[in-house]
Formats: structure tokens, C-alpha cells, sequence
């Protein structure tokens, strides 16, 4: 059991505050936030629970093993390099920071007092990725010929990211995880319509083997869409992460490629395949909870953590690449 301090008890802290609770493996020593009004909420939930206005206290506290911060992202940085300096091992909220640079450094800091650095890439721990991530490595799919992945919905509008950062950063962890590489280069176009970041955004991603994905998010969406495909050779999944019990679906479906002369290849007949759809069993676990056992268990192990800080730097620069692309209107290479 490790002692954890949460900083930030917000949209997210909330979830994060009650799964340290529910958890076997964490006695929650903090919950810091800025907003008294917020850490008296906080209390009347949870009455043991000991709460600051104080970052400083918390950080200082030598009984304190972790410190988890679900705060705006621009305070990312500073808060994660004054926790990491002070020798406490980090869980931070994604994105990590607001560049890679400020990755860089967190991830250098952390080598240099060796410190775990983790990032609450949260779908790395969901049910129906971990199925689809075993499908794959089982070779049931094939080959990945491409993904298409739609993450929408009208709001929340974010001051400090854009669209890409808030809600791509889901998406290309998926992706990152499933793939097991980051792109070699991407395309991206957006627009910001309300304020300074993009609110709308589509993002073409090219990886090894010709495989390509293609990521849209958007705050400017009447419809709430967190939906994903995975084409392969063999067998293609929808993941939609709306639907409240079928989440994952597979299609025996596919493409059949005929030559029709060996000596003109390039005369070829296309057939089709179809067969059966069927829903695999996926474990229904909250991924908040297995997230906050891999921290536990990194920290005791002094291991990398599964959504650790190189896995989360090969996400910021996807996001950082895409939000460059946006703006100059021209391909990155990564």
C-alpha cells in the first residue's frame, strides 16, 4: 500500500478521488486544490479525507509515496518538475504538458532523481482496447490496413489546448498502444472558431507498412461520438465507447484480391467476403482503477509503468507534430 496525494479535485479529480478510495492498494494522504469550495465538497464526501490549499505541504510531507495532478494543463509542468525535484514519483493528468519540451524535461528530471513519471492515459486500461490490442497480437484481424477514429462532441472548450491536445490525445494513445509505433508523418487541417485553439480538427497519420490513421475531433459536434475502426486483412472491429454493453464488434468481412492473369498483373478481379459478426467477452473493469494499480505497482517495483513517460513523450509529439501541421499547412515528420 502507498501513500498518494491527488492535486486537483476537478471534472477529472473527482473520478480520480474516488477510485484512490475504492482502491485496495492506496491510502490517500492529500487532496490539494485551490478552491476551498471545491476541498470542502471533497470532504463532506469523503469526511476522513485531508485536504490543503497548500502544494507545498504536500510535496514536503515525507510519508507522501505519489502524487497524482488532474489540474488545468499549463500547470502541469511546474507542478510535476516541483514534485519530481522534491523526490516524489508523478501520476500526471493527460496531456502531459503543453510540449514537448516541457515532456522532455519532466521525463529528464525524472531519470535524474529517479522518479516514476506516469501519465493517466486512461484507455490503455480499458476493457474493450486491452480485447482489441489481444485480437491483434493473436493475428486474428491480419494485417492493419488503416484506422478511423471519430472523438466528438459539442464542448468542453478548453482556454489553455486546443481540440487536439484535450481530446486527440485519446485517440493516439489508442492508436500508439495498438500499433506499438508512432507515426513516421503526418497531415492535419482545423480551425478555431470561437476563441485562440482549434475546436475542429482532422488528422491523417502515416505509419510503417502503409498504414495510415485518421483521427477526427471536434467541441462542435450535436452528437456525442467516440467511435473507432480497425481494418485488417482477416477480420475488421468497430469500437464504439458510447454504447453502454456492445462495445466491441467483429466483422468476418474483407476483401478478396483475384489475379486474372499472371502475366497482367495488374488486371485483378475484386471480390467480397462476409460472414458472421460477433461480440467478443471484455472485461468490464474500471480503467481508472487497474491505471491507479499499475501507478502503485510501478512505484514499488521502480519500474517503467505501462503508460509511462517514453509511452506518453510518443504521444505528445503526435499532438504537437498535428497542432505544427494545422498551423503551417504543411506535412511534420515525427
Amino acid at each position: 500500500m502507498k501513500r498518494i496525494a491527488l492535486i486537483g479535485y476537478g471534472y477529472w479529480g473527482t473520478n480520480l478521488l474516488r477510485n484512490l478510495f475504492e482502491s485496495p492498494y492506496v491510502e490517500v494522504a492529500y487532496c490539494a486544490d485551490l478552491s476551498s469550495e471545491r476541498l470542502a465538497l471533497a470532504k463532506n464526501r469523503y469526511p476522513s479525507l485531508v485536504t490543503t490549499t497548500d502544494f507545498e505541504k504536500v510535496i514536503k510531507d515525507p510519508k507522501v509515496d505519489g502524487v497524482i495532478i488532474a489540474t488545468p494543463t499549463k500547470t502541469h509542468f511546474p507542478l510535476a518538475k516541483r514534485a519530481v525535484s522534491s523526490g516524489k514519483d508523478v501520476l500526471i493528468e493527460k496531456p502531459m504538458t503543453m510540449s514537448g519540451r516541457e515532456a522532455s524535461d519532466i521525463l529528464l528530471l525524472g531519470k535524474k532523481h529517479k522518479r516514476i513519471v506516469m501519465v493517466d492515459h486512461t484507455f490503455l486500461f480499458n476493457g474493450s482496447v486491452l480485447k482489441i490490442k489481444d485480437l491483434i497480437n493473436r493475428g486474428e484481424l491480419g494485417d492493419i490496413l488503416y484506422i478511423d477514429s471519430t472523438r466528438a462532441n459539442l464542448g468542453l472548450f478548453q482556454s489553455d489546448v486546443n481540440v487536439v491536445f484535450d481530446l486527440a490525445a485519446h485517440d493516439f494513445s489508442i492508436i500508439q498502444f495498438l500499433l506499438g509505433e508512432k507515426p513516421k508523418f503526418l497531415h492535419a487541417t482545423g480551425k478555431s472558431h470561437f476563441n485562440k485553439q482549434e475546436d475542429v480538427a482532422y488528422i491523417t497519420a502515416h505509419y510503417t507498412h502503409d498504414v495510415i490513421a485518421h483521427v477526427h475531433v471536434s467541441w462542435l459536434s450535436p452528437l456525442k461520438i467516440r467511435q473507432m475502426q480497425i481494418i485488417g486483412t482477416k477480420k475488421m472491429v468497430v469500437y464504439d465507447d458510447v454504447e453502454p454493453a456492445e462495445k466491441v464488434r467483429i466483422y468476418d468481412k474483407g476483401v478478396v484480391k483475384e489475379i486474372i492473369s499472371e502475366k497482367l498483373k495488374e488486371q485483378i478481379k475484386i471480390g467480397y467476403r462476409t460472414g458472421d459478426v460477433w461480440l467478443p467477452k471484455v472485461d468490464i473493469v474500471e480503467p481508472l482503477g487497474l491505471l491507479i494499480k499499475e501507478f502503485v505497482e510501478a512505484i514499488s517495483e521502480r519500474r517503467e509503468a505501462k503508460s509511462g513517460g517514453e509511452f506518453a513523450m510518443g504521444v505528445m509529439e503526435v499532438l504537437e507534430g498535428a497542432t505544427r501541421a494545422i498551423r503551417t499547412g504543411k506535412k511534420v515528420r515525427l
